[in-house]
């Protein structure tokens, strides 16, 4: 932090997330010299409670460490955005059937979703950044432009890719067994994964907002959009 008065603090996917949530409020307090700490957190954390059970371990430690944070005293702002469109959900674990059936497999079933592009969601964080002063204490929600089913996105698909996608539900246990468990990940990913396509399915992230477009004045990237800028991900 050394020479500098404002910081955005993000880190992946991680058991230890609430202990370096801990480090980073103590180090700030003895440091004394923040404007203020942009906090990544996540939309789930505001359909939780202190005895919700449905989420995964990653998602309380983000409720956890936006209380952290809030009761140390540091001028912070919490950024939730919804699933990121390069989550494996929407990319790597799509890619097979895309290209072998151009089709679009996901455990949501009729489950609606507004993934939001990462270059969305550090725009709206760098406005943040540079003018902080009236929104210490705020939170933003960051989703995609839309709500989407399985063939909403298949049509984003279609347009992105620029061929035919038709989108499919997949049972949540076959896909687990069939697409999480053969990638070893480590226990605390999984059960993350497993979770974000478990709460896909019960509607959660259904949700839209204009907090991108309220703070940075620009829309956020249609699924659409975001697949034809990046290809790589999608092949």
């Amino acid at each position: 932090m050394t020479g500098a008065d404002r910081m955005f603090f993000s880190m992946g996917v991680s058991p230890d997330y609430l202990t370096a949530t801990a480090v980073v409020c103590d180090a700030a307090l003895e440091y004394g010299r923040l404007e203020v700490v942009v906090n990544m957190s996540q939309m789930t954390v505001s359909q939780m409670t202190l005895t919700s059970e449905g989420e995964s371990h990653q998602q309380r430690l983000h409720y956890l460490a936006e209380h952290v944070l809030n009761w140390s005293g540091i001028p912070v702002v919490h950024i939730r955005p919804t699933a990121f469109l390069d989550n494996p959900l929407f990319t790597s674990f799509a890619t097979e059937s895309l290209r072998e059936r151009n089709l679009l497999v996901l455990p949501f079933g009729s489950g609606r979703t507004s993934p939001i592009a990462t270059s969305d969601v550090s725009r709206t964080v760098v406005a943040v950044l540079v003018d902080p002063a009236q929104r210490i204490g705020d939170i933003y929600e960051l989703t995609g432009p839309a709500c989407l089913d399985i063939d909403g996105l298949a049509a984003e698909y279609t347009l992105g890719l620029r061929r035919p996608i038709r989108g499919t539900d997949i049972p949540h246990e076959i896909w687990v067994r069939e697409v999480l468990e053969p990638l070893a990940l480590p226990a605390h990913v999984k059960q993350h994964l497993a979770t974000m396509a478990l709460l896909h399915r019960a509607g959660r992230y259904d949700r839209a907002t204009d907090d991108v477009e309220r703070i940075t004045g620009q829309r956020p990237a249609t699924v659409g959009q975001y697949i034809t800028e990046h290809p790589e991900l999608f092949c």
